[in-house]
């Protein structure tokens, strides 16, 4: 190894950006384990909430707005019919797009596991104040257009 080459750690935006990785992670494990009940992991709730809160919205769309691939919604949209939380249904314009709904059950899992997830952030987030939170919403938010920005085509 090269001795003028900087190793990561040696960074000093490496230990929040680390900090930042292993609490996301944290959380996803946390959440897992506190909607095992229910079924689902975040990846179905991340769906659930998207059409709770937009219903009728495409799967092409769905995967774009939660930065997976179609291959990715393939698997999962058909576990969430089968348990019924998910219908698809022809749009009526255009016969290729399907749309995307919540069934009645769909919404009764979704809203327990909303209340769950946010009681889990209230815990978490308990011993900051609403500026800094605000504060670190904005600068992950910038860091995401950044990321987005160069994943684009003309990035």
């Amino acid at each position: 190894m090269n001795k003028n080459q900087v190793l990561p750690w040696d960074h000093p935006r490496f230990r929040t950006w680390i900090a930042v990785g292993r609490a996301c992670q944290l959380m996803q494990l946390t959440l897992t384990r506190n909607m095992a009940h229910l079924e689902i992991k975040p990846p179905h709730l991340d769906i659930l909430i998207n059409l709770y809160r937009r219903e009728g919205i495409s799967q092409q769309e769905l995967a774009h707005k939660l930065l997976v691939g179609r291959s990715n919604m393939s698997m999962l949209l058909p576990q969430l019919e089968k348990r019924g939380l998910v219908e698809r249904r022809g749009d009526g314009k255009d016969k290729r797009v399907l749309r995307l709904f919540l069934t009645a059950d769909g919404k009764v899992v979704t809203e327990k596991a909303m209340a769950i997830q946010t009681a889990l952030i209230d815990t978490v987030m308990a011993g900051t104040d609403e500026s800094s939170c605000l504060e670190m919403a904005g600068h992950m938010e910038k860091i995401v257009g950044i990321l987005l920005a160069q994943d684009s085509p003309s990035g």
